[in-house]
């Protein structure tokens, strides 16, 4: 299965990028992985809502340029379902066998997501009711994905 992180902005810290290359190079076992990351916006201080609006939009437009047609779309939302690592790893699975080839997990920049993005999800994944810098969430969210494929080949991760 190909996996694909759609993700808005740079990572600036050096932490951060040796995180996501170590779990990259775990996953490479188990999948085909490729990260994508396209642009922020700049935020105001003090944005308006139709301000906060419109990045959004200009965001979720370069996230949806990325999705292939017929990708599996996980949107990371806070108001998602929320699974532990087990029931994450039984829908990666599902997926797989279910004949998905590509499954796309899309992090939104700090304002979140898009409608539009949202819309074009076929799932709405949480991972807390709390709000995660979205450097952080790359790193959270591959750990996760390498613990799932570590509980499908029933090989063990400490819990």
């Amino acid at each position: 299965m190909k996996v694909t992180l759609v993700t808005v902005g740079k990572i600036k810290e050096k932490f951060y990028t040796d995180a996501i290359a170590e779990y990259a190079k775990r996953l490479s076992r188990y999948c085909k992985l490729e990260i994508l990351q396209v642009a922020d916006e700049k935020t105001p201080d003090k944005a308006s809502e139709a301000e906060e609006q419109q990045i959004k939009e200009k965001e979720g437009k370069r996230i949806l340029e990325q999705i292939k047609d017929g990708a599996f779309v996980i949107a990371l939302a806070i108001d998602g379902k929320m699974l532990d690592s087990v029931e994450l790893a039984e829908k990666i699975n599902k997926l797989g066998i279910g004949g998905v080839s590509q499954l796309v997990f899309v992090i939104g920049g700090s304002l979140g997501l898009s409608e539009a993005v949202l819309n074009r999800a076929d799932y709405r994944l949480s991972f807390s009711k709390m709000t995660f810098p979205h450097q952080l969430m790359r790193v959270i969210l591959l750990e996760q994905i390498y613990r799932s494929y570590r509980i499908i080949h029933k090989e063990p991760y400490h819990k």
